[in-house]
């Protein structure tokens, strides 16, 4: 494990667990990192990052794929299971079904090799702004039907039940709600939810919007909530429907 010297930034200290494999990039980013207020752990194997990231709380984890040992969905898996931290994947494998499994997988974010290292900064920037609750212009609660959200708090329950979002799926369904009864494109939902970074792909929605379903819905497969508007975008229903 490789640490560097604490530094602050304008959203506090920002604590990144980096698992790559490859030192000399992991070095580099690193270094370019904490020019920029991060402070940055690396771990060198998926086994190692697993320890590392039961060890402390860190506020985004960069996962590479391609590791030794463990693959990094494998990884992804697991530490989705043991916490909501922000997961932003960092791999050469840049085709549309890897990203779509890593999304699946529960990563928040997925970042092709070779990237820019300002792109990675924004996005790990982003991804603390959401788990801080920073996101959007409202830090007031929001109730739709039996859905309350705290955004102060990142908290959500369904008729008091507490649903295990992650801070994406939050920001997702946070924007939803904010509109309820409003039909979002697509585009909308990415504009409204991404902060400062690009996200990758629109497809990343749909992945999203199903793992939401998945948390919110009696029968995901006939969604009573979290509504498909065939040819428009997704709607977030108001409660009062009969």
């Amino acid at each position: 494990m490789d640490q560097t010297t604490q530094a602050t930034t304008d959203e506090g200290i920002i604590q990144v667990l980096l698992v790559e494999d490859d030192e000399r990039l992991a070095r580099l980013t690193s270094r370019y990192l904490q020019e920029h207020g991060i402070l940055v752990t690396i771990a060198g194997t998926g086994p190692d990052g697993l320890t590392e990231a039961s060890r402390h709380a860190y506020d985004v984890i960069l996962l590479d794929l391609m590791l030794p040992g463990r693959d990094g969905m494998e990884i992804c898996r697991e530490l989705r299971t043991r916490s909501d931290v922000p997961i932003i994947i960092v791999t050469a494998r840049g085709e549309e079904a890897d990203r779509v499994l890593g999304l699946e997988t529960g990563a928040d974010d997925y970042l092709s090799k070779p990237y820019s290292s300002r792109e990675l900064l924004a996005r790990i920037r982003a991804q603390v702004r959401r788990s801080r609750g920073r996101v959007g212009p409202s830090s007031q609660p929001i109730q739709v039907g039996k859905l309350a959200m705290d955004p102060r708090g990142l908290r959500a329950t369904l008729d008091g039940r507490v649903l295990p979002l992650t801070t994406y799926e939050f920001a997702l369904l946070r924007v939803l709600a904010e509109r309820a009864g409003r039909v979002l494109s697509r585009e909308q939902l990415l504009d409204l939810v991404k902060g400062n970074a690009d996200e990758v792909f629109d497809r990343s929605v749909d992945v999203h919007i199903f793992r939401i379903r998945q948390k919110i819905e009696e029968d995901p497969r006939n969604p009573r909530l979290l509504k498909t508007v065939r040819g428009a975008g997704y709607m977030l229903a108001t409660g009062d429907e009969p």
